[in-house]
């Protein structure tokens, strides 16, 4: 059975890059990163952990995912970290997105959380999302 995790974060990667608010809240770009990109200056969205769990029915293969997306902005400015945030969220809680090789039945936001990383000051967001898949 194939993991859904990579369909899913091309999926949302695909809804969140075509938003041009969100682009704007990102600095110009509404892509999410697999890593912070080189020499990027804050605000930017980089792909965070992912965990996908058997949910098969007697019916039905499927999966249970729980994925994160951290939004890290400049010191200081954690309103636009959040800005972001909030923008993802208006984007992807319970949207209906086409998954290669799975079908995705729900999408919903968890939590937004928000915080400082200590080592570098950098103001953070952190969006979580639960999906269920299907095999298709």
């Amino acid at each position: 059975m194939s993991s859904p995790i990579l369909p899913l974060r091309s999926a949302i990667l695909a809804r969140c890059g075509a938003d041009a608010p969100l682009a704007a809240l990102l600095g110009g770009t509404g892509a999410i990163h697999d890593e912070p990109p080189p020499g990027a200056e804050p605000v930017y969205a980089v792909f965070g952990e992912a965990e996908a769990r058997d949910a098969s029915s007697s019916a039905e293969r499927g999966h249970e995912q729980d994925l994160a997306i951290r939004i890290w902005a400049r010191p200081g400015s954690t309103a636009s970290a959040l800005a972001a945030a909030e923008r993802m969220a208006e984007l992807l809680d319970d949207a209906s997105l086409a998954l290669t090789g799975h079908r995705l039945v729900a999408l919903r936001v968890t939590a937004i959380e928000i915080g400082r990383e200590e080592r570098t000051n950098l103001a953070r967001a952190v969006l979580r999302l639960r999906a269920v898949t299907e095999v298709t």
